[in-house]
């Protein structure tokens, strides 16, 4: 018989809560290793897309955004995909590795098997959407774990914790693995052998993250743990995500809280605003960059603390409050450098050591909300399981993640629009062009700004939105109580 995981009391609101051991959760947060691996690959499908199929630069641009919308449409459908797969051996590991499978092969044949054959757009645009397809079944798979390991409040932000951390950490390793160890080596330009020996190492990592997150995820990964609470099963339909979608308030609010931060984020860090902000307005675009990542490394330690915090007040009070450290910072760095002259930054003196200083304030900040939005994802699960009785996580995750994606979508071409308007309609900007005000203004508006109001839009969305931790003591007592009935009937 195999041995039942122990449960630990709660020693505040005497709930009985699932715990996961820490080497589980360390296990699960290097699905870092497979993400990130992925992303900084495909990150190069533009070169591969010219150089190994022939395609112009504004036909990639083109390919690539429609791809991203069938991306975005393809989430919510894994939720029926989720549904569907119920062995003895579980759901998560058959269809992490299914997907993994699926995109890694598409990866290689985009990469290596196909790439200089003369192939063209429509064999690029296939091998693509069979990648979207695989990366949407691992990675919309993997989302769903952290509520499965975990509901404890206090464990749960450790969780995003070191979820973040990796996240963070293995795209920068990455960068010096390839741009700085590898590059050199086949002559220090992005050509096809370089792409191909790229696509191997990454799927190398990846591999061995998706080892170790089914490692992490054998002791959870059993049929009974993904049943709701009512007794009778029923198929999921598509009339059950759009009842999720307008039911299920929590939801609601962190699509719009979620959502516009990431749009404000994504915009503020498109090339064309880092170039005008690191290479004309402070006027050194290696060291500016140098100076961001010496912030960004120490700021790890901001969402330790606010895991800590999250823990003791909740998810919903930590994205609230570290929310409005966000806006307090931001308006500080943008006061900064309205007051100074931001070319001093790059001279190595006391305006550089503020500059480190407020961009580590603010990465930390925008860590701990990151950190917390991962916990309060989990908390909107569990919610619907007590609302409507069904463990439905893909569903969620798939609502959230397709609009989220088709919002977000829009960040380039405001970020492209904006530039245009003030007179790039032809070039782009380039390193050590003039600061004129229009491109200091344009620049901090899209930097500082647009950020300012997508964290306005998260406390508004908050406001309307219930799941303090009070309340989330009450919905895993309830969750307890409806089980356990469930179990006295049957």
């Amino acid at each position: 018989m195999a041995k039942e995981k122990k449960l630990t009391q709660s020693e505040i609101d005497g709930v009985q809560y699932r715990r996961a051991k820490l080497w589980q959760i360390i296990l699960y947060a290097c699905n870092a290793f497979i993400g990130m691996s992925i992303y900084s690959l495909i990150g190069m499908a533009s070169y591969t897309a010219s150089i190994g199929f022939g395609i112009s630069t504004a036909a990639v641009g083109v390919i690539l955004t429609c791809t991203r919308v069938f991306d975005a449409v393809t989430d919510p459908m894994l939720a029926f995909i989720y549904d569907k797969v119920n062995t003895k051996f579980g759901k998560i590991r058959i269809l992490l590795i299914t997907g993994f499978v699926i995109e890694a092969l598409a990866l290689m044949a985009m990469y290596n098997w196909a790439a200089g054959k003369g192939l063209g757009m429509v064999a690029f645009i296939v091998i693509y959407v069979i990648y979207v397809i695989g990366y949407t079944l691992a990675n919309m798979t993997a989302q769903t774990i952290p509520p499965l390991l975990t509901n404890d409040p206090k464990q749960r932000p450790t969780v995003g914790v070191w979820s973040t951390a990796l996240n963070y950490l293995i795209p920068m390793t990455l960068s010096i693995i390839l741009n700085v160890v590898l590059l050199p080596k086949f002559g220090g330009t992005y050509n096809l052998e370089f792409l191909g020996a790229a696509c191997k190492v990454c799927l190398a990592i990846a591999f061995v993250g998706l080892i170790l997150v089914c490692i992490a995820v054998s002791e959870y990964d059993k049929p009974e743990n993904f049943a709701g609470l009512a007794t009778k099963r029923e198929p999921l339909k598509v009339k059950d995500m759009v009842e999720v979608l307008k039911n299920n308030r929590p939801l609601q609010c962190y699509i719009a809280s979620a959502a516009s931060d990431k749009i404000a984020q994504q915009t503020a860090s498109q090339a064309v605003i880092t170039t005008m902000l690191s290479g004309i307005i402070i006027g050194n675009m290696g060291l500016a960059t140098i100076l961001s990542v010496a912030g960004m490394l120490p700021s790890i330690i901001f969402a330790i603390v606010g895991a800590k915090y999250a823990g003791k007040h909740g998810s919903q009070r930590t994205i609230i409050t570290w929310t409005k450290i966000c806006i307090g910072v931001s308006a500080v760095m943008w006061l900064f450098f309205i007051v100074i002259d931001p070319s001093q930054i790059a001279n190595m003196g006391i305006f550089t050591v503020l500059y480190v200083i407020l961009t580590l304030c603010k990465n930390g900040s925008m860590m701990c909300v990151t950190t917390a939005n991962t916990s309060f994802m989990s908390d909107i699960i569990d919610y619907e399981l007590d609302r409507s009785g069904r463990y439905i996580p893909a569903v969620v995750t798939g609502t959230y993640s397709l609009l989220d994606k088709i919002i977000s979508s829009v960040s380039a071409l405001i970020a492209t629009g904006a530039v245009a308007l003030i007179g790039y309609t032809t070039t782009m900007p380039q390193p050590g062009e003039a600061c004129t005000p229009q491109i200091f203004w344009l620049t901090m508006i899209i930097t500082f700004g647009l950020p300012i109001l997508g964290w306005i839009c998260t406390l508004v969305a908050m406001r309307f939105c219930r799941l303090d931790k009070e309340e989330m003591i009450a919905v895993q007592k309830r969750i307890a109580d409806k089980k356990a009935a469930a179990q006295a009937e049957s």
